[in-house]
């Protein structure tokens, strides 16, 4: 899943993005106002982080025009400002959730991860599917109980399509959340890939609509 991390700090930038990684985000850092706010308007984005304090635009100015312009996507709020008139403000111009500096990194991950959860209308961090289960706090995926090695862009992969169960994803929506912009892939990559996790999950988890993308079903509850 595909994240932008807008902020001018580049210790702190440096550190989200190593977090950020090795909880299986693909990250794309952008550290001044204009050029976030552009990004986020003509990319495709599972979340955003956003620092308010920012050289060439004001988050809550960027944040004010991606929600004019109908961006939907989960906006978390960072700031060393810690006035709760601004934290309402901040909500009121589209945030989602607020974090103020200094912070924990496993809470910004938690707090990260349940805002894509609710994006993608999933309540809890662990998803049952059928024999499939996945853990999102751990990283971790089962299949009839049995634990299954997958490497982080196999997780990737599994963990958009049981988000998004019940629905076709095309290949262009998984290569925009599985790399990162300035990633060199092949233009098979993703087949490649859903290749590998179906030798590993089983050939009939993740099925083909030709023309159209992949899709793992949405199993009933006593399918």
């Amino acid at each position: 899943m595909r994240i932008l991390l807008v902020e001018d700090d580049e210790r702190l930038a440096a550190g989200l993005i190593a977090a950020l990684h090795a909880a299986g985000f693909v990250v794309d850092h952008e550290r001044d106002g204009e050029t976030a706010w552009f990004k986020g308007d003509t990319e495709s984005y599972t979340a955003v982080i956003l620092d308010l304090g920012l050289p060439g635009m004001d988050g809550l100015a960027i944040l004010r025009r991606w929600r004019a312009n109908g961006q939907g996507f989960p906006v978390l709020i960072l700031t060393a400002r810690g006035d709760w008139h601004e934290r309402v403000e901040g909500i009121d111009a589209g945030a989602d959730d607020y974090l103020p500096k200094p912070f924990r990194m496993e809470e910004l991950l938690a707090r990260l991860r349940a805002l894509v959860r609710r994006a993608a209308g999933r309540a809890s961090a662990v998803i049952v599917n059928g024999p499939v289960m996945l853990d999102t706090r751990r990283m971790a995926v089962s299949v009839a109980g049995v634990p299954v090695h997958l490497s982080p862009q196999e997780y990737r992969l599994v963990s958009y399509l049981m988000q998004h169960a019940g629905r076709v994803v095309s290949q262009l929506e998984l290569t925009e959340q599985l790399y990162a912009q300035d990633f060199e892939r092949e233009s098979n990559a993703v087949e490649v890939l859903v290749g590998r996790v179906r030798r590993k999950l089983g050939g009939e988890l993740i099925q083909t609509r030709r023309g159209f993308g992949y899709l793992i079903e949405e199993a009933t509850p006593d399918g």
